[in-house]
């Protein structure tokens, strides 16, 4: 963006150009008027001419040099965009400073922008991490059953373990598509029922090598929704209830509140302190049970709140500390 004194100059003059031209214009029509009338003092009128060419001059020098410095300002701030709202030369009139105040607001949403982005590439990064340690966990696992000679116990473990890892990639997967959800989405009428058997079916391995048991009440419920995304967030649930459900039983049914129809998940295990409650759908947050669980990320829960926000489903959290869990679902009818 520097350019040499010629080309400044040649700037200024071309920005100028109008002044000058109407400056030149005002001195011949001054000429022509005295060759027309044949004024007498002609010589006065010349002299009234060097004094205001003088005077213009050496505004022009006083401009350009102001004209010098504005530029070498805006070629620093160019130069220097981290700091461009304290570089910037005063406003050289209401335009100008109209010009500046646009230049600032983009600036400032751009530093927004780019704080935000360099937030997601840590939270990413951090996630990955914590990803990458925690999909090594069952793939280490499976390489031991795979030494152990007892095949009948090796298979019945390895399926958990590779289910562990699916999830993880399920889990992944849902978390790099969260912020294009929109996109993705095919809302239509399911019958609920069926996506809730789908969910169970698929954490079958879970409840087989846990030895927990599941109760699913008969209920035949529409809801529009998505189906693949609304799946995700049902197993997510169920998934969090087995984990902390060392024994007992899970319970998959519908109930009436608030006026709303909720599907409630409702585990009989160690419950949540009633401290964590009101974060578990903090992003990043663990919590007390997330502790013990030295393997939990805090991302499971906070996927869940911020696709069924997405879905236009309501979700609520009950516990008490030793008896258990209910997580709600409000699968309300609606109309598409």
């Amino acid at each position: 963006m520097e350019k040499s004194w010629t080309k400044l100059f040649q700037a200024y003059i071309w920005d100028k150009r109008k002044v000058i031209l109407m400056f030149l214009l005002y001195q011949l029509i001054f000429c022509a008027i005295n060759g027309l009338y044949q004024f007498d003092n002609f010589n006065k009128l010349l002299y009234g001419v060097y004094i205001s060419l003088f005077i213009s001059i050496s505004y022009g020098i006083w401009d350009f040099r102001k004209y010098l410095d504005r530029t070498g300002k805006l070629q620093e701030a160019y130069v220097n965009l981290e700091n461009v709202q304290n570089i910037m030369p005063q406003p050289y009139d209401s335009k100008d400073e109209n010009y500046q105040e646009i230049i600032k607001s983009i600036y400032n949403e751009m530093q927004q922008l780019l704080f935000k982005a360099n937030l997601k590439e840590t939270e990413m990064t951090d996630y990955y991490t914590l990803w990458a340690h925690q999909i090594k966990t069952p793939i280490a696992a499976m390489r031991l059953m795979l030494q152990n000679d007892d095949k009948e116990i090796s298979t019945y473990a390895m399926q958990e373990e590779l289910f562990k890892i699916e999830q993880y990639i399920e889990m992944v997967l849902h978390y790099l598509r969260l912020e294009s959800m929109s996109s993705d989405m095919l809302l239509k009428e399911y019958e609920l029922r069926d996506i809730v058997n789908q969910a169970v079916k698929r954490n079958a391995v879970l409840f087989i090598n846990s030895r927990l048991s599941i109760s699913i009440q008969e209920f035949k419920h529409t809801v529009v929704t998505d189906e693949k995304w609304l799946l995700f967030v049902i197993e997510q649930l169920i998934t969090n209830a087995v984990k902390y459900t060392p024994s007992g039983i899970i319970t998959i049914g519908l109930e009436k509140k608030d006026g709303c129809t909720w599907l409630v998940i409702e585990d009989t295990g160690i419950g949540i302190k009633a401290e964590d409650l009101p974060r578990i759908f903090e992003k990043g947050f663990t919590g007390y049970n997330g502790r013990l669980d030295k393997k939990s990320t805090g991302i499971g829960l906070y996927l869940c709140k911020q696709i069924l926000d997405k879905l236009s489903h309501r979700i609520e959290v009950t516990s008490v500390l030793g008896k258990g869990t209910k997580a709600f679902i409000d699968v309300s009818e609606r109309s598409l």
